[in-house]
């Protein structure tokens, strides 16, 4: 072979060898990416941030610092990435509930105020803009947890009356008539833990706090109005996240503790509703705690673990592993939100890291 030859051979050889190289670096990361996007009108941290009807997102309430709560509310419209107000709330309120109505309003309950939770609501209407007071709950709650039954109730258990002092008790809020009526209590008293309704329609309620961490788990029977113990998880643990998996399981993960900021979990479980039991699930790349209570599903089935890292991570039902999306968020920060877009992006906002600041800072993350 001469020598001229054999240099355009190598010359080839090096020029497909850099074009995968390229190839490989530009491809998109099967875990996805997050970039910033504008930031809030206000810095938040224990905000609701709902999804809106015609694909904006409502963020309501939150926290500047340690007894500065907001009354104010703002709308993120995605097709702009732009945040514009919208009226107030009756109250300033820090980790209440914001649920989604059937009929396209927003129920806002609950929450702390002061240093005690209040039993007051109020509906958001898209078309006006404005809040509205309705009928109280049926008891003060700081931080409950909130799930929309499959009639289009909303089931509110827990939360806390006051500081430490965690509920057992739970309510409905009926959305034909707008009022709210006890229903059975649960077996523990806690706040922190997470609500997730199974396809059965029940309602898995694990972990929190009641002064001490807990592992306790229990099902709501809308049919019987009851909650009935199940198997416990494999980790105490509270202000974690939870998921429904494509299958009907549930993915549990992170939290923390009894150690607070010092026992953080990178633990996962996998809690299967026909034997009612726990199973070990795999450890997430970071430990982490005080997530939004509920993991977002993408369209793919998998799920989004935002909060308490930079990194942002993807729970792949398929092989049962945590992934890092490409690019970080600017800090750890804690209790932020994340709701899925329309168009199947999610959007990050707010929170606050190991301090007494809030962030008016928000991201998206492109699947």
């Amino acid at each position: 072979m001469n020598r001229s030859r054999l240099l355009v051979i190598v010359l080839l050889t090096i020029g497909f060898a850099l074009t995968a190289v390229a190839f490989h670096v530009s491809s998109p990361s099967s875990a996805g990416a997050v970039s910033p996007t504008s930031q809030m009108l206000q810095p938040r941290s224990g905000h609701t941030a709902t999804l809106l009807p015609d694909g904006r997102v409502l963020i309501a309430g939150g926290m500047r610092r340690n007894q500065d709560f907001y009354k104010s509310a703002e709308l993120f419209d995605p097709s702009t990435g732009k945040f514009q107000p919208t009226g107030e709330m009756s109250i300033g309120r820090v980790g209440q509930i914001a649920v989604l109505l059937s009929n396209g309003k927003v129920l806002i309950a609950g929450g702390w105020v002061g240093t005690g939770g209040t039993d007051s609501a109020e509906l958001f209407d898209p078309s006006t803009g404005k809040f509205k007071v309705i009928s109280h709950m049926t008891a003060r709650r700081g931080r409950p947890s909130a799930t929309v039954l499959t009639n289009g109730d909303v089931l509110i258990a827990g939360g806390e009356e006051r500081d430490n002092e965690s509920l057992a008790s739970a309510e409905i809020f009926h959305e034909k008539t707008l009022t709210f009526e006890t229903t059975g209590s649960m077996h523990h008293a806690r706040v922190t833990h997470t609500a997730t309704l199974l396809n059965d329609g029940r309602v898995l309620i694990a972990g929190g706090y009641a002064g001490g961490v807990s592992s306790s788990a229990e099902i709501y029977d809308p049919q019987t109005g009851s909650f009935t113990e199940t198997g416990s998880l494999l980790t105490a643990r509270c202000k974690h996240t939870a998921g429904l998996l494509p299958d009907g399981h549930v993915l549990i993960a992170a939290g923390s503790d009894s150690r607070g900021w010092n026992g953080n979990l990178s633990t996962s479980e996998i809690f299967d509703p026909k034997k009612g039991t726990f199973s070990a699930g795999s450890s997430l790349n970071e430990s982490r705690f005080k997530l939004p209570d509920e993991a977002v599903r993408l369209s793919s089935g998998k799920l989004v673990v935002a909060g308490g890292s930079k990194n942002v991570e993807i729970y792949d039902p398929a092989t049962g592993k945590f992934l890092v999306a490409q690019g970080q968020i600017s800090d750890a920060w804690h209790f932020m939100t994340e709701t899925r877009l329309k168009d199947g992006r999610v959007l990050l906002t707010g929170g606050y890291p190991n301090s007494d600041r809030a962030t008016a800072e928000a991201w998206v993350y492109q699947p």
